[in-house]
């Protein structure tokens, strides 16, 4: 059976995993997406792949998406006279969210 993966990556890491994901034999539409929190620059990819051949996709999107720190600013009421103060915090951005779902007809022309 066919099937469909949609894998959000992060744009820095798009270059080295859909490079691995072509040597493999895999063929990869990109859309360039933002994501809705910090806004960060993302890639959407897109494969219908055999069902047998996914354990691989996933392997490779795995080893090649790298997970980050970045630091964001927000807002904190704490301790300030006169408003808010801007409060720097951490937060864990990248690796890869993957999608696999059942595709009833595959077509290419």
């Amino acid at each position: 059976m066919m099937k469909l993966v949609v894998a959000i990556i992060q744009e820095e890491d798009t270059p080295h995993v859909v490079e691995q994901l072509n040597e493999a034999g895999f063929q990869v539409t990109r859309l360039a997406t933002k994501g809705g929190f910090l806004r960060a620059g993302n890639t959407t990819l897109l494969m219908g792949t055999e069902e047998e051949k996914i354990p691989e996709a996933l392997k490779i999107i795995e080893e090649n998406s790298k997970v980050r720190t970045q630091y964001a600013t927000m807002p904190s009421a704490g301790g300030a006279m006169h408003g808010l103060v801007l409060a720097p915090i951490e937060i864990r951005i990248g690796g890869a969210t993957v999608f696999v779902l059942d595709v009833d007809q595959f077509h290419k022309f």
